[in-house]
């Protein structure tokens, strides 16, 4: 995926204010061997960008005075209650060091699993993105776990998915090295309680009386 980002040669308050009335965005790049570089980016086509998943997740070319960069999206910051992007950080992508990324899971198939079409279950996801260790060459948009085997009673953990090639999960310290990624949630039996019939008594309410 590829956008084009122009050099800003003045930085500050002021500066990023007139950016932003003018329909740009301010940001940065930094990275690599080289210093950080003052860019602006055009706001609607950024903001439009910033909807598609693979932008976040994926090694970017950037194009700047007609030279091509690969980039990650590192940070973004947005107005708290205007739809206006305030600024954007960029990292350099060197090919021979390995990245340390989140990427999306796409889950697929739970609607056939045994646990929702014969027992009715709920198939509940725990986790919707995966810390990842890998190539830039080898870094996924996304990856696929099929959920069509889930069962009653049972759960899918991160070894029971299969990686693409290239990437290892990055677990944290001290954290289980196989957590739950996806939990199978039985149907909620609703028990009707009988209404008791009225004491004979009160049916006979008042009769008698002279």
């Amino acid at each position: 995926m590829n956008f084009v980002a122009f050099e800003r040669a003045k930085q500050g308050t002021g500066a990023s204010r007139r950016l932003r009335n003018s329909g740009k965005t301010p940001g940065i790049v930094y990275g690599g061997t080289t210093e950080p570089q003052l860019i602006e980016v055009d706001h609607n086509a950024l903001w439009h960008a910033l909807k598609k998943e693979a932008f976040h997740s994926s090694v970017l070319d950037m194009e700047v005075a007609g030279t091509t960069a690969k980039v990650l999206l590192r940070d973004v910051q947005y107005h708290p209650y205007k739809q206006l992007v305030l600024h954007i950080d960029f990292q350099r992508v060197d090919e021979k060091t390995k990245l340390h990324m989140k990427v999306p899971l796409h889950f697929s198939g739970a609607e056939e699993s045994p646990a929702v079409k014969v027992d009715k279950c709920m198939v509940n996801p725990i986790v919707n993105e995966l810390d990842v260790t890998c190539m830039p060459s080898d870094l996924p948009e996304f990856i696929a776990v099929d959920l069509s085997t889930l069962e009653k009673g049972s759960s899918l953990h991160l070894k029971s998915i299969k990686l693409p090639k290239g990437v290892t999960a990055k677990i944290r310290g001290g954290q289980n090295n196989n957590p739950v990624l996806v939990s199978v949630v039985p149907p909620v039996v609703v028990v009707e309680t009988p209404v008791e019939a009225a004491p004979a008594a009160d049916a006979k309410k008042g009769k008698g009386k002279k």
